[in-house]
């Protein structure tokens, strides 16, 4: 077996760090629309008649919890592309 060494191993290294950014990036997104969904489900159960509006809040909170998931998917892109 053949030491890795120089760019090679660097190159390694990015990948690995990508693969754990995209994990770390997905766990908060995922919780968070897991979170403001079930809230929402909640409050439209409580006050049926606000629907619309709890809809509309819900998936303006679920689309800013998804910035993080996307910040993250752009630094593993970075680090596979570029480095």
């Amino acid at each position: 077996m053949e030491n890795i060494a120089g760019p090679d191993f660097i190159k390694a290294l990015a990948f690995l760090a990508a693969g754990i950014a995209m994990g770390f990036g997905a766990i908060g997104p995922g919780i968070g629309e897991g979170f403001v969904g079930g809230k929402a489900c909640e409050a439209i159960g409580k006050r049926p008649d606000e629907a619309n509006l709890i809809t509309k809040t819900m998936i303006i909170g679920q689309a800013i919890s998804e910035t993080t998931g996307i910040y993250a998917l752009v630094v593993a892109l970075i680090l596979i592309f570029v480095v």
